[in-house]
């Protein structure tokens, strides 16, 4: 599902809108250049979830956790030069919390089978959007259970959509 954003806070309406269908147990992996918009999403659903503190990038850290309605992990395996350092991050405690993972294409083999991937890219400032940084956001539903949550998921995000719409099942990329 292809959306765009133009600015930060709006980056951070639609991370609200994509939380309201996480739960525990998710795993979000987000790609996309350097300040493409991966971190500030996180702000955006984190505070959704109910996290109150401050939500920075974890690069120098490589995990950050953050207590709201339901226990986030935030890993950054940007720095990262193996599959086993991203491993030794840990994955363990996925099924006890929400779980963002920037650059999360890096440790695609350490993924679970389910999960929701979220690639970001930044275009040109368009003018007739008020020059504002133009984002373009592609929701990949990764597993059976995400290609069903995606379905209502493309109807709450249809003010991001190019047709302003809703998505109809057969548009969706899945």
């Amino acid at each position: 599902m292809e959306l765009t954003t133009s600015g930060a806070a709006d980056t951070r309406r639609l991370a609200a809108t994509v939380a309201g269908t996480l739960r525990v147990g998710d795993v979000v992996s987000l790609t996309g250049e350097l300040g493409a918009g991966k971190t500030c999403f996180v702000q955006g659903a984190a505070a959704a979830l109910g996290v109150t503190e401050r939500v920075t990038s974890p690069t120098f850290l490589l995990r950050r956790e953050y207590e709201g309605r339901v226990p986030i992990v935030h890993l950054d395996v940007y720095r990262l030069d193996t599959l086993q350092e991203a491993a030794e991050l840990g994955l363990d405690d996925v099924g006890m919390c929400v779980t963002f993972i920037e650059w999360g294409d890096a440790m695609q083999p350490l993924l679970p089978a389910d999960h929701l991937e979220i690639v970001f890219s930044a275009t040109l400032d368009e003018p007739a959007l008020g020059g504002d940084e133009i984002r373009r956001v592609v929701l990949r539903p990764r597993g059976a259970d995400w290609r069903r949550r995606i379905v209502s998921l493309a109807v709450d995000c249809g003010p991001w959509r190019g047709d302003g719409g809703p998505t109809r099942l057969d548009a969706l990329e899945l």
